[in-house]
């Protein structure tokens, strides 16, 4: 055990969020950079870590399901005609060098690596925080996905396996969970331009950022838990050729307060073009 590395994102001499870029956590659940806590301007914290009832949720990165046969989501692997059920699968994120490091922006290599050490992937990610208003600021979260197996990566989830409505994997938010919360729409499942999240004391606005993003369906649940996530395979795997890449970029507002619908919106139109 070593302990976590963090680097900080800061927007006007406040902290907004913590990257952990070389998490210390158990090779069951998946270990990977994240991003916790998040906060709101006036310093409310908007993301969860390691609950106790699904502790493979690590705040908001990227998590899938099912990459060629590993698991990069954490816990068990669900199996069709089966059900979850834990495998010695799961796989790894792991920083390979800084791109760039500064109180705004953040921006690295990294490997997606099976148990057994073999890369499967090769990403670059850039994570960038900007101020909106006196109450609001922005995350930009995008991230590139390289096939470097030497073999066709099916990328998946357990709705594609059978699992009614669970398409989760991809760019995922685990944030805490209160009593009431308002989505914007009812979008699970579907694709959508943006959708918000509004309780008393924040909100969170998530807006694809680009055209490849907003065909994307969303994965949303508040029942449980409140988890959102734009999915990259929903019912069927997405298939990566070796060599072939792909690219998704989601751009969350994060809010104190209780944003109307027309407030999001508005960001969203200023942020998305």
């Amino acid at each position: 055990m070593t302990g976590d590395a963090t680097a900080v994102l800061r927007l006007a001499d406040r902290t907004v969020a913590d990257y952990v870029w070389q998490p210390d956590v158990p090779v069951g659940l998946a270990p990977r950079p994240y991003l916790h806590p998040v906060r709101t301007l006036a310093g409310a914290v908007v993301t969860e870590l390691m609950p106790p009832s699904h502790r493979h949720h690590l705040g908001a990165g990227v998590a899938v399901a099912e990459v060629g046969g590993s698991n990069f989501w954490g816990g068990r692997t669900f199996l069709p005609g089966h059900g979850p059920a834990w495998l010695d699968n799961q796989g790894t994120q792991q920083h390979v060098r800084w791109l760039r490091r500064d109180e705004t922006q953040l921006s690295e290599a990294l490997r997606w690596d099976a148990i057994d050490g073999m890369s499967l992937l090769a990403e670059r990610r850039l994570i960038s925080a900007r101020p909106l208003d006196d109450t609001a600021w922005a995350l930009d979260f995008t991230f590139t996905l390289a096939n470097v197996a030497g073999r066709e990566l099916p990328i998946s989830s357990p709705a594609a396996h059978g699992r009614t409505g669970a398409g989760y994997g991809g760019f995922f938010w685990r944030a805490p969970s209160p009593d009431p919360c308002h989505v914007s729409a009812d979008v699970h499942g579907r694709s959508a331009p943006w959708l918000s999240v509004a309780t008393p004391g924040w909100t969170l606005v998530f807006a694809g950022g680009d055209a490849a993003t907003r065909q994307d369906r969303w994965f949303v649940r508040t029942r449980d838990y409140l988890g959102v996530g734009s999915a990259l395979a929903w019912e069927a795997p997405l298939v990566l050729a070796p060599g072939e890449s792909l690219t998704r970029r989601v751009v969350t507002v994060v809010a104190d307060g209780t944003l109307t619908d027309p407030r999001a919106a508005a960001y969203v139109s200023q942020l998305v073009s």
